[in-house]
Protein backbone atom coordinates (compact mmCIF):
# COMPACT_ATOMS: atom_id res chain seq x y z
CA UNK A 1 0.00 0.00 0.00
CA UNK A 2 1.29 3.54 -1.12
CA UNK A 3 2.30 5.31 2.39
CA UNK A 4 1.49 8.59 1.16
CA UNK A 5 -2.37 7.62 0.74
CA UNK A 6 -4.94 9.66 2.40
CA UNK A 7 -7.31 7.80 4.86
CA UNK A 8 -9.96 7.87 1.97
CA UNK A 9 -7.49 6.20 -0.19
CA UNK A 10 -6.81 3.81 1.75
CA UNK A 11 -10.48 2.24 2.24
CA UNK A 12 -11.11 -0.43 -0.92
CA UNK A 13 -13.23 -2.79 -1.85
CA UNK A 14 -12.02 -5.73 -0.06
CA UNK A 15 -11.41 -7.86 -4.40
CA UNK A 16 -9.45 -6.02 -6.92
CA UNK A 17 -7.88 -3.01 -4.00
CA UNK A 18 -10.14 -0.15 -6.08
CA UNK A 19 -10.09 2.59 -4.14
CA UNK A 20 -13.86 3.75 -3.18
CA UNK A 21 -14.94 6.40 -0.79
CA UNK A 22 -14.54 10.25 -0.61
CA UNK A 23 -10.81 9.55 -2.15
CA UNK A 24 -12.76 8.16 -5.41
CA UNK A 25 -13.51 11.53 -6.96
CA UNK A 26 -10.99 13.55 -5.47
CA UNK A 27 -8.73 10.91 -7.53
CA UNK A 28 -10.86 10.97 -11.11
CA UNK A 29 -10.10 14.68 -10.94
CA UNK A 30 -6.28 14.82 -11.14
CA UNK A 31 -6.59 11.64 -13.56
CA UNK A 32 -9.07 13.39 -15.74
CA UNK A 33 -7.33 17.25 -15.11
CA UNK A 34 -4.27 15.48 -16.55
CA UNK A 35 -5.67 14.06 -19.50
CA UNK A 36 -7.73 17.47 -20.37
CA UNK A 37 -4.35 19.53 -20.03
CA UNK A 38 -2.33 16.87 -22.16
CA UNK A 39 -5.34 16.64 -24.52
CA UNK A 40 -6.20 20.42 -24.50
CA UNK A 41 -2.33 21.28 -25.39
CA UNK A 42 -2.51 19.72 -29.00
CA UNK A 43 -5.29 22.48 -30.38
CA UNK A 44 -4.69 25.31 -27.82
CA UNK A 45 -1.65 26.72 -30.15
CA UNK A 46 -3.70 26.90 -32.75
CA UNK A 47 -5.17 30.13 -32.47
CA UNK A 48 -1.86 31.65 -31.03
CA UNK A 49 -0.11 30.14 -34.64
CA UNK A 50 -0.23 33.83 -36.58
CA UNK A 51 0.98 35.55 -33.27
CA UNK A 52 4.16 32.94 -32.73
CA UNK A 53 4.86 33.29 -36.57
CA UNK A 54 5.54 37.08 -36.20
CA UNK A 55 7.10 36.80 -33.09
CA UNK A 56 9.70 33.89 -33.85
CA UNK A 57 9.75 34.41 -37.24
CA UNK A 58 8.51 31.21 -38.38
CA UNK A 59 8.01 30.15 -42.56
CA UNK A 60 4.48 28.97 -43.14
CA UNK A 61 6.23 25.53 -43.54
CA UNK A 62 7.66 25.36 -40.38
CA UNK A 63 4.85 26.88 -38.62
CA UNK A 64 3.01 23.10 -39.31
CA UNK A 65 5.32 21.30 -36.86
CA UNK A 66 4.60 23.88 -34.07
CA UNK A 67 1.62 21.32 -33.71
CA UNK A 68 3.54 18.25 -35.58
CA UNK A 69 6.11 18.20 -33.11
CA UNK A 70 4.03 17.68 -30.46
CA UNK A 71 1.39 15.25 -31.83
CA UNK A 72 3.80 12.87 -33.25
CA UNK A 73 6.24 12.75 -30.26
CA UNK A 74 3.05 12.41 -28.40
CA UNK A 75 1.00 9.10 -30.29
CA UNK A 76 4.86 7.27 -31.40
CA UNK A 77 5.95 7.30 -27.67
CA UNK A 78 2.55 6.90 -26.34
CA UNK A 79 2.79 2.83 -26.09
CA UNK A 80 6.09 3.05 -24.73
CA UNK A 81 4.48 5.18 -22.11
CA UNK A 82 1.89 2.79 -21.43
CA UNK A 83 4.46 0.10 -20.87
CA UNK A 84 6.53 2.28 -18.36
CA UNK A 85 3.78 2.49 -16.38
CA UNK A 86 2.93 -0.98 -16.33
CA UNK A 87 6.83 -2.00 -15.41
CA UNK A 88 7.46 0.80 -12.40
CA UNK A 89 4.25 1.55 -11.49
CA UNK A 90 1.47 3.67 -12.95
CA UNK A 91 1.23 6.65 -10.25
CA UNK A 92 4.97 7.05 -10.13
CA UNK A 93 5.44 7.28 -14.11
CA UNK A 94 1.99 9.67 -13.85
CA UNK A 95 3.51 12.32 -11.79
CA UNK A 96 7.03 11.96 -13.75
CA UNK A 97 5.05 12.50 -16.45
CA UNK A 98 3.09 15.58 -15.78
CA UNK A 99 6.28 17.24 -13.84
CA UNK A 100 7.87 16.57 -17.06
CA UNK A 101 5.15 18.06 -19.55
CA UNK A 102 5.10 21.18 -16.90
CA UNK A 103 8.90 21.54 -17.50
CA UNK A 104 8.60 21.64 -21.51
CA UNK A 105 5.88 23.84 -21.48
CA UNK A 106 7.78 26.47 -19.51
CA UNK A 107 10.27 26.18 -21.55
CA UNK A 108 8.24 26.54 -24.48
CA UNK A 109 7.06 29.95 -22.99
CA UNK A 110 10.45 31.35 -22.78
CA UNK A 111 11.73 30.41 -26.35
CA UNK A 112 13.49 33.00 -28.15
CA UNK A 113 13.52 30.91 -31.57
CA UNK A 114 12.03 28.37 -33.48
CA UNK A 115 13.85 25.31 -32.66
CA UNK A 116 13.75 26.29 -29.05
CA UNK A 117 9.96 26.59 -29.81
CA UNK A 118 9.56 22.85 -31.47
CA UNK A 119 12.30 21.44 -28.96
CA UNK A 120 10.27 22.07 -26.64
CA UNK A 121 6.94 20.65 -27.87
CA UNK A 122 8.93 17.68 -28.99
CA UNK A 123 9.54 17.38 -24.70
CA UNK A 124 5.60 18.56 -24.42
CA UNK A 125 4.52 15.30 -26.27
CA UNK A 126 7.01 12.96 -24.43
CA UNK A 127 5.36 13.99 -20.92
CA UNK A 128 1.92 14.12 -22.39
CA UNK A 129 2.99 10.40 -23.85
CA UNK A 130 3.85 9.16 -20.35
CA UNK A 131 1.76 10.68 -18.73
CA UNK A 132 -1.99 10.28 -20.58
CA UNK A 133 -2.05 6.32 -21.08
CA UNK A 134 -0.69 5.78 -17.46
CA UNK A 135 -3.70 8.09 -16.43
CA UNK A 136 -6.28 5.98 -18.35
CA UNK A 137 -4.75 2.97 -16.93
CA UNK A 138 -4.84 3.92 -13.28
CA UNK A 139 -8.97 4.03 -13.65
CA UNK A 140 -8.86 0.00 -13.24
CA UNK A 141 -6.18 0.68 -10.86
CA UNK A 142 -8.91 2.66 -8.90
CA UNK A 143 -12.55 1.62 -9.87
CA UNK A 144 -13.70 -1.56 -9.52
CA UNK A 145 -15.58 -3.15 -12.62
CA UNK A 146 -19.00 -2.21 -13.40
CA UNK A 147 -21.40 0.75 -13.30
CA UNK A 148 -18.29 3.03 -10.88
CA UNK A 149 -15.55 2.21 -13.73
CA UNK A 150 -18.11 2.83 -16.13
CA UNK A 151 -18.87 6.40 -15.34
CA UNK A 152 -14.56 7.02 -14.93
CA UNK A 153 -14.62 5.72 -18.90
CA UNK A 154 -17.41 8.43 -19.25
CA UNK A 155 -15.61 11.47 -17.60
CA UNK A 156 -12.08 10.37 -18.45
CA UNK A 157 -13.45 9.46 -22.43
CA UNK A 158 -15.68 12.96 -22.37
CA UNK A 159 -12.85 15.01 -20.98
CA UNK A 160 -10.49 13.44 -24.16
CA UNK A 161 -12.98 14.17 -26.88
CA UNK A 162 -14.15 17.82 -25.87
CA UNK A 163 -10.02 18.76 -24.52
CA UNK A 164 -10.00 20.09 -27.99
CA UNK A 165 -12.71 23.02 -28.55
CA UNK A 166 -11.67 24.13 -24.61
CA UNK A 167 -8.08 24.36 -25.76
CA UNK A 168 -9.20 26.82 -28.91
CA UNK A 169 -11.13 28.81 -26.32
CA UNK A 170 -8.72 28.85 -23.43
CA UNK A 171 -6.16 29.61 -26.57
CA UNK A 172 -8.33 32.78 -27.70
CA UNK A 173 -8.56 34.26 -23.99
CA UNK A 174 -4.87 33.92 -23.41
CA UNK A 175 -3.96 35.31 -27.05
CA UNK A 176 -5.92 38.45 -26.62
CA UNK A 177 -5.89 39.01 -23.44
CA UNK A 178 -2.24 37.89 -22.41
CA UNK A 179 0.55 36.69 -25.30
CA UNK A 180 0.77 34.25 -26.91
CA UNK A 181 3.40 32.62 -24.51
CA UNK A 182 0.50 32.05 -21.91
CA UNK A 183 -0.82 28.83 -23.76
CA UNK A 184 2.18 27.30 -22.62
CA UNK A 185 2.99 29.23 -19.30
CA UNK A 186 -0.71 28.02 -17.90
CA UNK A 187 0.50 24.54 -18.16
CA UNK A 188 2.84 24.87 -15.36
CA UNK A 189 0.85 25.56 -12.39
CA UNK A 190 -2.06 22.65 -13.93
CA UNK A 191 0.88 20.26 -13.73
CA UNK A 192 2.15 21.01 -10.13
CA UNK A 193 -1.30 20.93 -8.50
CA UNK A 194 -1.86 17.27 -10.19
CA UNK A 195 1.56 15.91 -9.27
CA UNK A 196 1.01 17.36 -5.44
CA UNK A 197 -2.67 15.74 -5.38
CA UNK A 198 -1.76 12.82 -7.45
CA UNK A 199 1.14 11.62 -4.56
CA UNK A 200 -2.05 11.93 -1.96
CA UNK A 201 -4.88 10.71 -3.74
CA UNK A 202 -3.72 7.78 -6.04
CA UNK A 203 -2.61 4.44 -5.12
CA UNK A 204 0.51 2.73 -6.89
CA UNK A 205 -0.45 0.30 -9.05
CA UNK A 206 1.55 -3.46 -8.90
CA UNK A 207 4.83 -3.39 -10.35
CA UNK A 208 4.94 -6.16 -13.42
CA UNK A 209 8.71 -6.77 -14.31
CA UNK A 210 9.22 -6.94 -17.91
CA UNK A 211 12.45 -4.98 -20.55
CA UNK A 212 11.43 -1.62 -21.78
CA UNK A 213 11.01 -2.29 -26.00
CA UNK A 214 13.28 0.97 -27.10
CA UNK A 215 13.99 0.14 -30.19
CA UNK A 216 10.26 -0.37 -31.30
CA UNK A 217 9.39 3.12 -29.87
CA UNK A 218 12.12 4.84 -32.01
CA UNK A 219 10.89 2.86 -35.12
CA UNK A 220 7.76 3.71 -34.90
CA UNK A 221 8.09 7.07 -33.83
CA UNK A 222 10.70 7.82 -36.97
CA UNK A 223 8.42 5.98 -39.25
CA UNK A 224 5.02 7.94 -38.52
CA UNK A 225 7.68 11.48 -38.85
CA UNK A 226 8.98 10.09 -41.82
CA UNK A 227 5.68 9.44 -42.99
CA UNK A 228 3.86 12.74 -41.91
CA UNK A 229 6.79 14.64 -43.60
CA UNK A 230 6.36 12.48 -46.98
CA UNK A 231 2.57 14.20 -46.83
CA UNK A 232 3.34 17.62 -45.91
CA UNK A 233 6.11 18.06 -48.45
CA UNK A 234 4.37 16.42 -51.21
CA UNK A 235 1.44 19.26 -50.30
CA UNK A 236 4.44 22.00 -50.62
CA UNK A 237 6.36 20.61 -53.31
CA UNK A 238 4.73 17.65 -55.35
CA UNK A 239 4.30 13.97 -55.20
CA UNK A 240 7.48 13.57 -57.55
CA UNK A 241 9.90 15.39 -55.77
CA UNK A 242 12.91 13.52 -54.43
CA UNK A 243 12.70 14.42 -50.89
CA UNK A 244 8.96 13.42 -51.26
CA UNK A 245 9.77 10.19 -52.29
CA UNK A 246 12.66 9.49 -50.29
CA UNK A 247 9.88 10.33 -47.09
CA UNK A 248 7.76 7.69 -48.06
CA UNK A 249 10.40 5.27 -48.65
CA UNK A 250 11.80 5.41 -45.27
CA UNK A 251 8.08 5.63 -43.52
CA UNK A 252 8.10 1.97 -45.60
CA UNK A 253 11.16 0.60 -44.43
CA UNK A 254 11.21 1.48 -40.87
CA UNK A 255 7.66 1.04 -40.46
CA UNK A 256 8.01 -2.87 -42.09
CA UNK A 257 11.49 -2.77 -39.51
CA UNK A 258 9.18 -2.06 -36.22
CA UNK A 259 6.53 -4.52 -37.09
CA UNK A 260 9.29 -7.01 -37.90
CA UNK A 261 10.92 -6.07 -34.44
CA UNK A 262 7.61 -6.56 -32.36
CA UNK A 263 6.83 -10.05 -33.90
CA UNK A 264 10.80 -11.00 -32.51
CA UNK A 265 10.89 -8.83 -29.23
CA UNK A 266 10.36 -10.88 -26.17
CA UNK A 267 8.33 -7.84 -24.22
CA UNK A 268 7.08 -5.52 -27.40
CA UNK A 269 5.18 -2.33 -27.01
CA UNK A 270 3.46 -3.36 -29.27
CA UNK A 271 1.64 -7.33 -28.60
CA UNK A 272 0.43 -7.96 -31.90
CA UNK A 273 -1.96 -10.43 -30.37
CA UNK A 274 -4.31 -7.31 -29.25
CA UNK A 275 -5.15 -7.05 -32.69
CA UNK A 276 -6.05 -10.80 -32.68
CA UNK A 277 -9.27 -10.15 -31.27
CA UNK A 278 -11.37 -8.53 -33.34
CA UNK A 279 -13.61 -6.35 -31.76
CA UNK A 280 -10.60 -4.78 -30.53
CA UNK A 281 -8.70 -4.71 -34.00
CA UNK A 282 -11.90 -2.70 -35.23
CA UNK A 283 -11.92 -0.28 -32.33
CA UNK A 284 -8.50 0.65 -32.89
CA UNK A 285 -9.54 1.18 -36.81
CA UNK A 286 -12.49 3.08 -35.70
CA UNK A 287 -10.60 5.07 -33.31
CA UNK A 288 -8.02 5.87 -36.23
CA UNK A 289 -10.26 6.91 -38.29
CA UNK A 290 -12.15 9.07 -36.05
CA UNK A 291 -9.30 11.50 -35.11
CA UNK A 292 -8.24 11.79 -38.89
CA UNK A 293 -11.18 13.76 -39.70
CA UNK A 294 -11.15 15.47 -35.75
CA UNK A 295 -8.10 17.17 -36.32
CA UNK A 296 -8.78 18.07 -39.62
CA UNK A 297 -11.73 19.64 -38.59
CA UNK A 298 -10.59 21.71 -35.94
CA UNK A 299 -7.53 22.86 -37.62
CA UNK A 300 -9.67 24.24 -41.12
CA UNK A 301 -12.38 25.84 -38.94
CA UNK A 302 -9.70 27.76 -37.11
CA UNK A 303 -8.78 29.11 -39.95
CA UNK A 304 -11.71 29.76 -41.94
CA UNK A 305 -13.93 31.83 -38.78
CA UNK A 306 -10.49 33.55 -38.52
CA UNK A 307 -9.27 34.54 -41.84
CA UNK A 308 -12.11 34.34 -43.81
CA UNK A 309 -15.07 35.31 -41.20
CA UNK A 310 -12.70 37.54 -39.42
CA UNK A 311 -13.44 36.49 -35.99
CA UNK A 312 -11.02 37.64 -33.20
CA UNK A 313 -8.90 34.58 -31.18
CA UNK A 314 -11.95 35.16 -28.03
CA UNK A 315 -14.61 34.69 -30.65
CA UNK A 316 -13.20 31.78 -32.28
CA UNK A 317 -12.56 29.80 -29.35
CA UNK A 318 -16.27 30.94 -28.13
CA UNK A 319 -17.70 29.89 -31.68
CA UNK A 320 -16.05 26.19 -30.38
CA UNK A 321 -17.67 25.68 -27.07
CA UNK A 322 -21.25 23.76 -28.29
CA UNK A 323 -18.78 21.72 -29.71
CA UNK A 324 -17.90 20.38 -26.12
CA UNK A 325 -21.27 20.56 -24.62
CA UNK A 326 -22.93 18.53 -27.13
CA UNK A 327 -19.29 16.19 -27.35
CA UNK A 328 -20.40 15.39 -22.91
CA UNK A 329 -24.07 15.36 -23.83
CA UNK A 330 -23.12 12.86 -26.27
CA UNK A 331 -20.94 10.92 -23.66
CA UNK A 332 -22.92 11.17 -20.71
CA UNK A 333 -25.84 9.43 -23.10
CA UNK A 334 -23.29 6.48 -24.26
CA UNK A 335 -22.47 5.74 -20.54
CA UNK A 336 -25.91 5.93 -19.25
CA UNK A 337 -27.57 3.37 -22.14
CA UNK A 338 -24.72 1.36 -23.09
CA UNK A 339 -25.15 -1.50 -20.55
CA UNK A 340 -28.71 -1.76 -22.35
CA UNK A 341 -27.92 -1.36 -26.00
CA UNK A 342 -24.38 -2.22 -25.77
CA UNK A 343 -21.35 -0.35 -27.47
CA UNK A 344 -21.89 -1.05 -31.39
CA UNK A 345 -24.88 1.09 -32.24
CA UNK A 346 -23.02 3.95 -30.75
CA UNK A 347 -19.69 3.10 -32.89
CA UNK A 348 -22.45 2.77 -35.87
CA UNK A 349 -24.54 5.90 -35.19
CA UNK A 350 -21.96 8.22 -33.47
CA UNK A 351 -19.42 7.45 -37.42
CA UNK A 352 -22.43 8.55 -39.59
CA UNK A 353 -23.19 11.54 -37.07
CA UNK A 354 -20.42 12.72 -37.73
CA UNK A 355 -19.89 12.06 -41.49
CA UNK A 356 -23.36 13.95 -42.16
CA UNK A 357 -21.71 16.98 -40.36
CA UNK A 358 -18.32 17.03 -42.53
CA UNK A 359 -20.27 16.09 -45.42
CA UNK A 360 -22.59 19.15 -44.90
CA UNK A 361 -19.30 21.16 -44.40
CA UNK A 362 -18.03 20.81 -47.43
CA UNK A 363 -20.65 23.20 -48.36
CA UNK A 364 -18.91 26.31 -47.15
CA UNK A 365 -17.82 28.84 -49.44
CA UNK A 366 -17.14 32.72 -48.95
CA UNK A 367 -20.71 33.60 -48.33
CA UNK A 368 -20.64 31.28 -45.76
CA UNK A 369 -22.25 32.62 -42.26
CA UNK A 370 -21.34 30.74 -38.45
CA UNK A 371 -24.62 30.46 -37.60
CA UNK A 372 -26.09 29.33 -41.43
CA UNK A 373 -22.80 26.99 -42.18
CA UNK A 374 -20.42 26.35 -39.29
CA UNK A 375 -22.39 25.74 -36.11
CA UNK A 376 -25.20 22.98 -37.27
CA UNK A 377 -22.42 20.70 -38.94
CA UNK A 378 -20.29 20.93 -36.00
CA UNK A 379 -23.09 19.80 -33.84
CA UNK A 380 -23.62 16.57 -35.43
CA UNK A 381 -19.92 16.06 -35.90
CA UNK A 382 -19.83 16.38 -32.20
CA UNK A 383 -22.97 14.30 -31.33
CA UNK A 384 -20.96 11.47 -33.31
CA UNK A 385 -17.74 12.31 -31.36
CA UNK A 386 -19.25 11.98 -27.82
CA UNK A 387 -21.42 8.80 -28.78
CA UNK A 388 -18.18 7.07 -29.93
CA UNK A 389 -15.67 7.98 -27.87
CA UNK A 390 -16.89 5.99 -24.69
CA UNK A 391 -17.28 3.15 -26.51
CA UNK A 392 -14.03 3.03 -28.03
CA UNK A 393 -12.49 3.31 -24.47
CA UNK A 394 -14.47 0.88 -23.09
CA UNK A 395 -14.12 -1.92 -26.21
CA UNK A 396 -10.33 -1.04 -25.97
CA UNK A 397 -9.75 -2.31 -22.31
CA UNK A 398 -12.39 -4.85 -22.57
CA UNK A 399 -10.82 -8.65 -22.13
CA UNK A 400 -7.14 -7.56 -21.15
CA UNK A 401 -5.48 -8.85 -18.52
CA UNK A 402 -4.06 -5.76 -15.93
CA UNK A 403 -0.47 -6.95 -16.48
CA UNK A 404 -1.33 -5.38 -20.22
CA UNK A 405 -3.74 -2.78 -19.38
CA UNK A 406 -1.40 0.13 -19.70
CA UNK A 407 0.16 -1.18 -23.46
CA UNK A 408 -3.86 -1.20 -24.23
CA UNK A 409 -4.72 2.24 -23.33
CA UNK A 410 -1.34 3.45 -25.08
CA UNK A 411 -2.46 1.36 -28.01
CA UNK A 412 -5.72 3.30 -28.15
CA UNK A 413 -4.35 6.80 -27.50
CA UNK A 414 -1.70 5.85 -30.00
CA UNK A 415 -4.78 5.33 -32.88
CA UNK A 416 -6.02 9.18 -31.80
CA UNK A 417 -2.56 10.87 -32.02
CA UNK A 418 -0.95 9.01 -35.02
CA UNK A 419 -4.35 9.02 -36.69
CA UNK A 420 -4.72 12.81 -36.23
CA UNK A 421 -1.05 13.48 -37.22
CA UNK A 422 -1.42 11.22 -39.93
CA UNK A 423 -4.80 12.53 -41.21
CA UNK A 424 -4.29 16.20 -40.56
CA UNK A 425 -0.81 15.22 -43.32
CA UNK A 426 -3.19 13.88 -45.76
CA UNK A 427 -6.06 16.74 -45.38
CA UNK A 428 -3.26 19.38 -45.62
CA UNK A 429 -2.28 17.62 -48.70
CA UNK A 430 -5.52 17.72 -50.32
CA UNK A 431 -6.33 21.32 -49.45
CA UNK A 432 -2.67 22.24 -50.93
CA UNK A 433 -3.70 20.64 -54.49
CA UNK A 434 -7.92 22.13 -54.10
CA UNK A 435 -5.89 25.80 -53.14
CA UNK A 436 -3.28 25.62 -55.83
CA UNK A 437 -5.75 24.56 -58.85
CA UNK A 438 -8.22 27.13 -57.42
CA UNK A 439 -4.94 30.20 -57.11
CA UNK A 440 -4.46 29.16 -60.92
CA UNK A 441 -8.47 30.23 -61.88
CA UNK A 442 -8.56 33.08 -59.65
CA UNK A 443 -5.59 34.92 -60.92
CA UNK A 444 -6.83 35.81 -64.38
CA UNK A 445 -9.23 37.37 -62.39
CA UNK A 446 -7.43 39.35 -60.34
CA UNK A 447 -5.05 40.67 -62.86
CA UNK A 448 -8.38 41.88 -64.97
CA UNK A 449 -8.88 44.29 -62.39
CA UNK A 450 -6.23 44.97 -60.00
CA UNK A 451 -4.76 48.17 -60.17
CA UNK A 452 -0.09 48.98 -60.17
CA UNK A 453 0.29 48.46 -56.93
CA UNK A 454 -1.70 45.53 -55.90
CA UNK A 455 -0.20 43.88 -59.19
CA UNK A 456 3.42 44.79 -57.97
CA UNK A 457 2.59 43.52 -54.46
CA UNK A 458 1.78 39.63 -56.46
CA UNK A 459 4.49 39.54 -58.23
CA UNK A 460 6.92 40.14 -55.10
CA UNK A 461 4.60 37.87 -52.89
CA UNK A 462 2.81 35.37 -54.83
CA UNK A 463 0.00 35.38 -52.74
CA UNK A 464 -3.53 36.82 -53.24
CA UNK A 465 -5.79 39.94 -51.81
CA UNK A 466 -8.61 39.54 -50.43
CA UNK A 467 -11.51 38.65 -51.56
CA UNK A 468 -9.68 36.08 -54.21
CA UNK A 469 -7.20 35.21 -51.35
CA UNK A 470 -10.76 33.82 -49.23
CA UNK A 471 -11.48 31.99 -52.32
CA UNK A 472 -8.84 29.85 -52.17
CA UNK A 473 -8.37 29.39 -49.00
CA UNK A 474 -12.14 28.56 -48.95
CA UNK A 475 -12.03 26.25 -52.06
CA UNK A 476 -8.89 24.09 -50.33
CA UNK A 477 -10.86 23.72 -47.06
CA UNK A 478 -14.26 22.04 -48.80
CA UNK A 479 -12.30 20.11 -50.87
CA UNK A 480 -10.15 18.33 -47.79
CA UNK A 481 -13.67 18.13 -45.91
CA UNK A 482 -14.90 15.78 -48.64
CA UNK A 483 -11.74 13.33 -47.65
CA UNK A 484 -12.68 13.92 -43.97
CA UNK A 485 -15.73 12.97 -44.29
CA UNK A 486 -14.67 9.83 -46.15
CA UNK A 487 -12.21 8.96 -43.11
CA UNK A 488 -15.44 8.78 -40.77
CA UNK A 489 -17.43 6.91 -43.45
CA UNK A 490 -15.05 4.62 -43.62
CA UNK A 491 -15.20 4.10 -39.50
CA UNK A 492 -18.58 3.55 -39.72
CA UNK A 493 -18.37 0.46 -42.00
CA UNK A 494 -15.54 -0.74 -39.84
CA UNK A 495 -18.48 -0.19 -36.59
CA UNK A 496 -20.95 -1.91 -38.89
CA UNK A 497 -19.38 -4.92 -40.13
CA UNK A 498 -16.36 -5.73 -37.62
CA UNK A 499 -17.23 -4.96 -34.22
CA UNK A 500 -19.53 -8.14 -33.09
CA UNK A 501 -20.48 -7.66 -29.25
CA UNK A 502 -24.24 -7.94 -27.76
CA UNK A 503 -25.42 -5.95 -24.66
CA UNK A 504 -25.28 -9.23 -22.77
CA UNK A 505 -21.13 -9.66 -23.58
CA UNK A 506 -20.38 -6.53 -21.67
CA UNK A 507 -20.70 -8.15 -18.55
CA UNK A 508 -18.71 -11.22 -19.73
CA UNK A 509 -15.80 -8.80 -21.32
CA UNK A 510 -15.46 -6.84 -18.15
CA UNK A 511 -15.36 -9.82 -16.20
CA UNK A 512 -12.48 -10.65 -18.19
CA UNK A 513 -10.78 -7.99 -17.03
CA UNK A 514 -10.30 -8.58 -13.79
CA UNK A 515 -6.92 -8.91 -12.43
CA UNK A 516 -5.47 -12.24 -11.92
CA UNK A 517 -5.86 -12.80 -8.01
CA UNK A 518 -9.17 -11.51 -8.42
CA UNK A 519 -10.00 -13.82 -11.02
CA UNK A 520 -9.10 -17.07 -8.61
Amino acid sequence: MDPNATPSSRRTDGKDGAVRGGGNGLALFVIASCQLMVVLDITIVNIALPHIQTALDFSTESLSWVVNAYTLAFGGLLLLGGRTGDILGRKRVFIFGVLLFGLASLLGGLAQNEGQLMAARALQGVGGAIASPTSLALITTTFREGPARNRAFGVFAGVSAAGGAIGLLAGGILVEWLDWRWVLFVNVPIALVIAVLARKVLRESERHPGHFDLAGALLSTAGMVALVYGFIRASQEGWRDPVTLGSFGAAVVLLTLFILNERRSPQPITPLHMFADRNRAGTYGIMLMLACAIFGMFFFLTLFVQIVLGFTPIQAGLAFLPVSAVIAVGAGLTAKLLPKLGPKPFMVCGALSSAVGLAWLTRIDVHSTYLGSILGPMLFFALGMGLQFVSLTLMALSNVPDRESGAASGLLNTMQQVGGSLGLSILVTVYGTASRNEAKEQVPDFLATAGPVQRALFERTGRLPKPWSDQVLTSGISTAFVVAALFTLVGAVIALFVIQVRPSDLERLQGNHKPAADRI
